[in-house]
């Protein structure tokens, strides 16, 4: 089997956008709303710690460990409502988290409105969602490139010779199945995110600034809604088309709304 040259292509084409879209973002428009390196830098640690340690521990204990959860979990609506509230709670803590210190930090340099602005939500928000999209999309895409590689070139058996033939086998059937509309649907999905965080962030922002004592509990609800497609996809309940429409409306939602926040500012320079 020979993954197709364009599909290839078009997968790697994908890959790198996503790998530079926040970048070309935070370069775009690093002066008209004087963004700060530091904050994205903030971004990136929270979403490390409490997604990728954090959120990763508990569902390896929940989901796999623990035996009575994971038989209550295997019910398809448990594990849809489980799945979206221990993103929502995870991530949302951390942004809370992070939030307040850059707040704290903010208010420690100057009693000025220097700094306090939303331009420290996006930046944020490109570092949250910069991390999310190299770390859950670019790297693991890298992979299947490789992969990709290896089986055109009939090297693939050997390289994967340390893992079980049933996994073996799964990765020559998502391979087989991989087109250049997968690539799309990849870039979709990682565009959606991005999206996203940066909206959350922004919420986020705009509610501890204020002292808003309810907007970590709206901010979980929000976040848990956003992942519900994702897990009543990965239960088997929808189809993809569904799950990549209902992100793709709502990413264009969000990202005019986005638009309208930060147009004057960025066209005042």
């Amino acid at each position: 089997m020979v993954v197709a040259p364009l599909t290839l292509s078009s997968l790697a084409v994908a890959t790198l956008f996503i790998a530079a879209l926040p970048f070309l973002i935070y370069r775009r428009l690093r002066r008209p709303l004087a963004l700060n390196p530091r904050d994205a830098i903030t971004g990136i640690a929270v979403f490390a710690l409490f997604a990728m340690v954090i959120e990763r521990a508990l569902n390896d204990y929940v989901l796999h460990r623990n035996e009575a959860t994971a038989t209550f979990l295997s019910n398809p609506l448990a594990f849809v409502v489980y799945g979206a509230l221990a993103a929502g709670i995870c991530e949302e803590v951390g942004r809370f988290i992070g939030m307040r210190l850059l707040l704290k930090r903010a208010a420690a340099k100057s009693a000025s409105a220097a700094g306090t602005g939303d331009g420290t939500a996006l930046t944020y928000g490109l570092g949250h969602g910069g991390a999310e999209a190299w770390l859950v999309g670019v790297l693991v895409q890298i992979q299947w490139i490789l992969f990709a590689i290896f089986e055109n070139r009939g090297e693939l058996d050997g390289y994967l010779s340390n893992l079980p033939t049933d996994s073996v086998m799964r990765i020559h059937l998502i391979l087989a199945s991989l087109t250049p509309q997968t690539a799309g649907i990849f870039a979709l999905e990682r565009v959606a995110a991005l999206v996203f965080q940066i909206g959350l962030s922004v919420l986020m922002w705009r509610g501890a600034r204020a002292g808003w004592r309810g907007i970590l509990p709206l901010a979980i609800v929000l976040h848990a809604l956003v992942d519900v497609p994702a897990a009543l996809f990965q239960a088997q309940l929808v189809p993809l088309a569904a799950v990549d429409g209902v992100y793709a409306l709502g990413a264009l939602i969000v990202a005019g709304l986005l638009f309208r926040a930060f147009r004057r500012p960025a066209l005042a320079t």
